[in-house]
């Protein structure tokens, strides 16, 4: 059976890989969970943190490194629950309210049986999903977690830059700290800003300035997206 594929909230061209990950303070324990598999302190492992804060990205390395199939939280089926006795399973999103509770009951059992080590991603830690299934939260509490804070202005900064480089851009130093200043503190609104100022600029014909990037800023904040060119 193929592996069923990871679902990433990340704009196109987007660099996934570990040397593309920015460390700071508010993802060094996450980063350090993913660097330092397979030595986990538990068979299954939930990485918590607000959407935008790099849970994707973290899990897009891991699996890679790990071999691991992803599997969509409503998707677990008997085909699922075998894979999980011979290969690392990743659930993106698993507190996405669709999850089957009975479905990753078995899932993790059977990948405690076959030894196989799980990732979860969550915006919250278990306790905040609103399981109903008794002896899934018990198997939910029992897993070792980690937290994802909100980006720091160095992350911030930096994956802000990367953003600008995967696009091969560069951008002055002063106009990615005035994104950091001005921006909503997330991952996502970087991505959201970071597109919007590359493709304002193409369809201009223009560089990268900070009255640019003020003016794309304050039409995203109006909700009126990128101003026309």
């Amino acid at each position: 059976m193929p592996s069923r594929q990871l679902p990433l909230d990340l704009a196109p061209g987007e660099a996934l890989t570990r040397d593309d990950l920015v460390v700071t303070p508010a993802n060094a324990r996450a980063a350090a969970l993913i660097e330092n598999w397979p030595s986990w302190p538990a068979p299954v492992v939930i990485l918590a943190g607000p959407s935008g804060s790099g849970k994707s990205h973290l899990a897009a390395i891991w699996l890679e490194e790990a071999g691991a199939v992803a599997i969509a939280p409503d998707e677990i089926d008997a085909d699922a629950v075998e894979q999980a006795t011979l290969r690392p399973i990743l659930i993106d999103n698993a507190d996405n309210g669709m999850v089957d509770e009975s479905g990753l009951f078995h899932l993790i059992n059977a990948a405690r049986a076959g030894g196989q080590p799980m990732l979860l991603t969550a915006r919250s830690f278990p306790g905040a999903w609103g399981v109903t299934l008794p002896d899934l939260l018990s198997r939910l509490k029992a897993a070792a977690t980690v937290e994802i804070d909100e980006p720091d202005d160095l992350l911030l900064a930096g994956v802000i830059t990367k953003l600008f480089a995967d696009r091969q851009v560069d951008v002055e130093p002063h106009v990615v700290q005035f994104l950091v200043r001005r921006i909503e503190r997330s991952l996502s609104s970087a991505i959201q800003v970071v597109h919007a100022i590359d493709r304002a600029a193409l369809e201009r014909k223009t560089r990268i300035t900070r009255p640019l990037a003020a003016e794309i800023v304050s039409a995203i904040e109006a909700g009126e997206g990128a101003p026309a060119s």
